[in-house]
């Protein structure tokens, strides 16, 4: 009996021992990746020593004309990539390349393209792309709105969000890969959120397009990998743009929200180092937090917090027809 015993307290010890290894693992090996992309130049002076070597010259990004889409243009063109920014929005389109030409000095290219309108739109984007070489893709381009329960939401709002935040990685990064293969170089980032890490009620529709584009991105890095074409997925907390200016909680950036200059400054800073990144100090130790808990608790943690944010939305909302 004691024997027995004995050994099932081994096991038992083992599995524990195994389970935190891999939680340590799964949580610093990104870092572990940046650490050693940061040292292996010293060793290896060979190696190209910034982006525009290692990928190519020219970026493309969606959403480039406002938030995390604007903050890591300027952060490319400041490396000396020459951009090409994607949105619906001419006016902050043209303001957006005009600001990013006078402060770099780089060529930069509009494509005016609304991703809501699904298909018809990938025509005119390839069409525009054809002289480009492009060496990185950044899908950036996302939709949402204050939390709401998934059956409230009407039916043009579920197409909307599904052709942008769906519709977008996928088809764009169809477009890019087989030049990148040929090229044998390439970089794709794709920008999810940490909603995608668990089911998050009220934001329901928004968290599994993200966890989409998470799953969607970890399955092309392994099957460009023989290509030499980086592919990153980018899983950040809240980051202060209009996505959430429905709300002052997260608004007030203390606790919650970053500023977009400082946040696409670290994340461009991550790029070719790691295939999978949070993309700044912060959020990194919000997503070590979070994932100590079991999903449904994290789930039912964050419901609470959804329904919090809905109601104040609705108050403001009120505020605002009353004034």
């Amino acid at each position: 009996m004691a024997a027995s015993r004995e050994m099932l307290s081994s096991v038992i010890n083992l599995v524990g021992l195994l389970a935190i290894v891999c939680f340590l693992y799964d949580n610093f090996r990104s870092l572990f990746s940046i650490l050693k992309a940061v040292l292996e130049p010293y060793f290896r002076p060979q190696l190209p020593h910034n982006l525009a070597d290692k990928f190519g010259k020219w970026a493309v990004i969606t959403g480039g004309s406002d938030g995390i889409g604007k903050g890591y243009a300027k952060e490319l063109a400041k490396r000396g990539l020459n951009v090409v920014i994607i949105s619906h929005m001419r006016e902050e389109l043209i303001a957006t390349a005009k600001e990013i030409e006078n402060l770099y000095k780089t060529e930069v290219k509009c494509i005016v393209a609304d991703f809501s309108k699904g298909k018809e739109v990938y025509e005119h984007i390839k069409k525009e792309l054809l002289d480009i070489p492009v060496g990185i893709l950044v899908n950036n381009v996302g939709y949402a709105a204050s939390p709401d329960k998934f059956y409230n939401r009407s039916e043009d709002f579920l197409w909307n969000i599904i052709n942008i935040n769906v519709g977008a990685v996928t088809l764009m990064s169809r477009i890019v890969i087989p030049q990148m293969k040929q090229q044998g170089r390439g970089a794709i980032v794709n920008i999810a959120s940490g909603l995608a890490l668990q089911p998050t009620p009220l934001w329901a529709v928004y968290a599994a397009t993200k966890s989409y584009v998470r799953s969607l991105s970890l399955a092309m890095e392994r099957e460009l990998f023989e290509y030499n074409v980086t592919v990153q997925c980018v899983i950040p907390s809240f980051v202060l743009t209009k996505f959430i200016h429905f709300s002052e909680l997260l608004s007030r950036g203390k606790l919650f929200g970053t500023p977009v200059e400082k946040y696409t400054r670290s994340l461009v800073f991550t790029l070719g180092k790691t295939q999978q990144t949070t993309g700044y100090w912060r959020h990194a130790i919000i997503c070590f937090i979070a994932k100590l808990f079991p999903e449904w608790l994290r789930s039912r943690t964050l419901h609470i917090f959804t329904d919090y944010i809905r109601k104040e939305s609705l108050k403001n909302l009120i505020k605002e027809k009353e004034n």
